[in-house]
This record gives C-alpha cells, sequence and structure tokens, in this order.
C-alpha cells in the first residue's frame, strides 16, 4: 500500500458493467476506491457522483495519483496494451479485462513489461474460481481421472442473437480481429486446459458470420432495436467459432463457440473423459458437477468443509446457498491483492496465462484462414 495510507488505493478505468464488478470486489477485498475514469469526461463525473468518488479526466491522472496502487483496466481492447503498459511503467498493479492485446505482439509485449517491472499484472479468468472448479483439478492431480481421452465442450450465448444488437465489439479496429473466440472461446480454452492440465498446441477452425449487418455502434457494448434505424455496418469478426483440438500430449479436443445460440445466457460446459473418469461443469449450474465412471454415475454438490483444500476456501456457504460467477470475481479480486501483499495463491491468472491465450486466439484466427492444423 502507499506509505501514509491503511488501505489499498484502486483506480477503475472503465465504467460499464465489467467496471462495476471490479468496484464491488475491489471493496470486498478490502480497497478503497479512489477514482473512475470513463469513456468520456461526463460519464467519468456521473459515475463518480454514483461511486462517491474521484473523477478522473485522463488515464495520466491516473497514473499520477499516488493514492492508486493498483489500476483495474475494464476498457475495451484496444485500450488495454497502452494503458497496462502505462501503468507498469509508473509502478502500478495491474488488473487487465482480457484479451491482453489486440494482437499477439501487444499481448507479447504487455507480458514481457510485467515481468520485468516485478509488479502483480493479473487477467479475470474468474471462472478457474469456482469451488467444485478446484475441485476436479485436485481430484486430476491425484490421479483419479487417469490418462485423458477427449477434451470437449461448448460455450454458448445469445446476446448476439438480436439483428439490432452492436457495440464496439463488433468492430475489428476496437476489439481486434476475433470477436466470440476472443471474448468467451478464451475463457473455456483457459479453464479446461486448467483443470485437465494439459496444453493446446494445434488447432483446426472454422469461423462464421450469422448477422451479415449490424448497426453502426459507438462505445455502448449493446444497442437496443431502435439501434437499427441509423446506417448498418458490415460485420467481420464472427458469431460462432468450431474447433478441433490437440494437446502436447496428443489429446484430442473439441469446441463450439457461439454468441447467437437462442436461449443460452452464459452456458460455459465441458467434459474430460479419462481412463479412470470423466468429469463435466456446467458454468450456468457450478454448484454441482457430474463425475462418470464404468461402474456407475455420481453428482458431486458443492459444500463447506469437504473436498479439496482449494474448494474448501472458496467455499463460503454450505451447500444449497447457491454462490456463482460474482463470489468467483471476488475471490479473483482478493487473490490478486493477497499477491501484491507477497502471497503466492493457487491458480492466480496472471499475463503469462493472458499471453498464452493471446497465442491460441492467433492460431485459431491463422487456423481459419489457412483452413488446416496450425500451430499455437
Amino acid at each position: 500500500m502507499c506509505p501514509g495510507t491503511t488501505r489499498r488505493g484502486a483506480a477503475i478505468v472503465g465504467a460499464g458493467m465489467i467496471g462495476a464488478v471490479h468496484r464491488r470486489s475491489a471493496l470486498l477485498a478490502g480497497a478503497e476506491v479512489v477514482g473512475v475514469l470513463a469513456s468520456s469526461p461526463q460519464r467519468s463525473l456521473e459515475k463518480a457522483g454514483e461511486w462517491r468518488v474521484g473523477a478522473y479526466a485522463s488515464f495520466d491522472e491516473v497514473l499520477a495519483d499516488d493514492r492508486v496502487d493498483v489500476v483495474h483496466i475494464c476498457t475495451p481492447n484496444a485500450t488495454h496494451a497502452p494503458f497496462a503498459e502505462a501503468a507498469l511503467a509508473a509502478g502500478k498493479h495491474v488488473i487487465c479485462e482480457k484479451p491482453l492485446g489486440m494482437t499477439l505482439d501487444e499481448a507479447e509485449r504487455m507480458a514481457a513489461a510485467a515481468e520485468s517491472s516485478g509488479l502483480v499484472a493479473t487477467v479475470p479468468f474468474v471462472y478457474r474460481y469456482h469451488p467444485l472448479v478446484r475441485e476436479l483439478r485436485a481430484r486430476r492431480q491425484a490421479g483419479e481421472f487417469g490418462d485423458w481421452h477427449l477434451l470437449h465442450g461448448s460455450y454458448l450465448q445469445d446476446w448476439m442473437l438480436d439483428p439490432h444488437a452492436s457495440g464496439w465489439r463488433v468492430d475489428p479496429e476496437k476489439g481486434g480481429a476475433s470477436r466470440a473466440f476472443a471474448d468467451i472461446g478464451s475463457h473455456w480454452c483457459d479453464l479446461v486446459q486448467w483443470v485437465s492440465g494439459e496444453t493446446f498446441t494445434d488447432v483446426l477452425a472454422e469461423l462464421s458470420i450469422a448477422v451479415p449487418t449490424r448497426p453502426a455502434a459507438g462505445g455502448a457494448s449493446f444497442t437496443g432495436p431502435t439501434g437499427d434505424a441509423g446506417e448498418r455496418v458490415e460485420v467481420r469478426t464472427e458469431d460462432t467459432a468450431a474447433l478441433l483440438l490437440r494437446t502436447a500430449n496428443g489429446v484430442l479436443g473439441s469446441a463450439t463457440i457461439s454468441q447467437v445460440a437462442a436461449g443460452r445466457k452464459n452456458r460455459l460446459w465441458f467434459e474430460l473423459d479419462g481412463s479412470g473418469g470423466s468429469a463435466v461443469f456446467d458454468q450456468e449450474n457450478p454448484e454441482r458437477v457430474w463425475l462418470g465412471g464404468a461402474e456407475g454415475n455420481r453428482e458431486l454438490v458443492r459444500d463447506i468443509g469437504t473436498g479439496s483444500a482449494e474448494q474448501q476456501r472458496l467455499s463460503t456457504l454450505p451447500a444449497g446457498h447457491a454462490q456463482g460467477y460474482a463470489d468467483c470475481f471476488d475471490a479473483f479480486v482478493a487473490d490478486t491483492y493477497a499477491a501484491i501483499d507477497g502471497e503466492n495463491p493457487e491458480g492466480l491468472p496472471t499475463f503469462s496465462d493472458g499471453l498464452r491465450s493471446a497465442r491460441l486466439i492467433d492460431a485459431v484466427v491463422r487456423a481459419a484462414g489457412n483452413r488446416d492444423w496450425t500451430k499455437v
């Protein structure tokens, strides 16, 4: 913490939905949110009044504020690299939304900057923080599932199903060359690799666009039906992705990614099939996991005081009192702050994990272009 203060100072850069999530988690972790920088001076003042914090006029003001120990970067993808690199150079710890950068080169530069700075720099792959995800990983480490035969699943949403939906993510100049895979497929791949212990090294990918034109969008993340009244622009980033994957150990995998799957809100689902058993996790039903065996199947229910040490650490409520995404985010931010204090929390996703994800995003885009197996 800064000299003379009793609480860690945090600045929130970006005031949309995810910025509010970061703020909540920072407060619960004991930080003082000292200021916010939004998409415009007016928006910064509005959000500062709502949150009862200071309003920054520029990112330079964030960096110049000696009260700020850690910067939460919750802005469109095109700003991630310049903001994170500047914050690290100014001696600030960083939590940066993924993807790390617009390109693999940017992500490599950011990871190198974090490594050389000696500061804590993390990426919110928060699905790692579901207690039963930790339980599955612990059981894999103990050898319960044997050798993997197949890793498969999907991540399905429907928030882009409406042809009038739009936003900065649709624009490759603001969001990058990939949309659906970079936005949500990256979460699926990070989680499956982390739980299984495997690393994807080769990919075959097909991408498709379901809605060929959408309303031209400004800074908003979503334009409702009335947004269709204005100019429509050609969509150049994918709505869906279908992947075949291969790991360094030769294990095959498959994943289906969509942001236009009607009725699916945030269904990250995976099944890991091994020689000794299988495991299924569904993010929309995270309080139970399915364990498959040749002699019979069973369900495991999250509870306090049971299972692996990590499940017990992250289970804060008794069974029947559901924990979910917000609890995961809270635990992730708390672990980031613990790392700033010199601890080494289990499974904390850092910029090195963000770089691994960026390499996979780059490979998926290349594979879709050359329509052949592509090295990650």
